[in-house]
């Protein structure tokens, strides 16, 4: 169990890593034993509109604890003639980096309560990547990670219109009425039966023998995120829709599968 957590881990560094190498001009504020760093110069990342700044560095380090949990913040980029637009903006930007960095205070508080505790054990990792950025939409990756004997990995997927300024859902960039849920549906189970006949290591719940771990549909809430082609991306967590061991998983779904029921 001790390899397996130290393989996870090795994979989650290397990831923040890769992510650190392609998102390439965040500001990075150490601190240690988890005080709050706020970013001195707000560098512009990418796009026209909106800049990612590390708002706070969280860090831990012993013989039986680690913590390395770099929290992202969202900044409208410069001040827009179209009032509406920067409103939005700015009312976006501030939920978000809300809702981000209430789940790294609770991770902070989790960990430091079991720290505490003496619980075992225990790494807790957060890394940020920009995944796509078009003069259309925006979208930051929050990869989260838990570590204790096992380990399991997370994401969060924020993606910004900017064209309206307001966050992105999934059914907002499919016409009004719609059927969007089962072509991506239907076609999240093609792509999960030709990789699992590619390669027999790859397991997706589609014919359990308990009916309930089967896939049958994404909802509404279900994860996304817009690529650079425009392709609609939907990702699962862990165990979400297959074994722990596949990790996160996600399925591009090709244009011609929403051609014509996109907006």
């Amino acid at each position: 169990m001790d390899q397996n957590k130290g393989n996870q881990t090795g994979v989650i560094k290397f990831l923040a890593a890769a992510a650190a190498v392609v998102v390439g001009i965040f500001i990075i504020l150490p601190n240690i034993s988890g005080t709050i760093a706020h970013a001195m110069e707000q560098i512009p990342m990418i796009g026209q509109l909106v800049k990612v700044v590390t708002f706070r560095d969280y860090e831990y380090d012993s013989d039986r604890n680690m913590a390395d949990i770099e929290v992202p913040e969202i900044k409208p980029e410069q001040q827009l003639e179209d009032s509406t637009l920067q409103e939005n903006l700015d009312r976006t930007t501030a939920e978000i980096n809300a809702e981000i960095q209430s789940i790294t205070d609770n991770l902070i508080a989790e960990f430091e309560a079991n720290v505490k505790d003496e619980m075992g054990y225990q790494d807790v990792m957060v890394t940020s990547e920009v995944l796509a950025t078009t003069p259309d939409y925006f979208t930051l990756k929050l990869i989260c990670y838990q570590g204790a004997g096992s380990g399991y990995q997370w994401n969060y997927f924020y993606t910004i219109d900017l064209n309206t300024g307001k966050r992105l859902q999934l059914k907002d960039i499919f016409k009004e009425g719609a059927d969007y849920i089962t072509p991506i549906s239907e076609n999240i189970k093609l792509q999960m039966k030709e990789r699992m006949e590619a390669d027999a290591n790859n397991i997706y719940w589609l014919d359990n023998e308990i009916e309930d771990l089967n896939f049958k549909a994404i909802t509404d809430e279900t994860s996304f995120y817009l690529n650079e082609k425009g392709n609609v991306v939907i990702g699962f967590n862990e165990g979400d829709v297959a074994p722990m061991y596949m990790g996160t998983v996600e399925f591009e779904i090709p244009a011609e599968v929403l051609e014509g029921i996109r907006k």
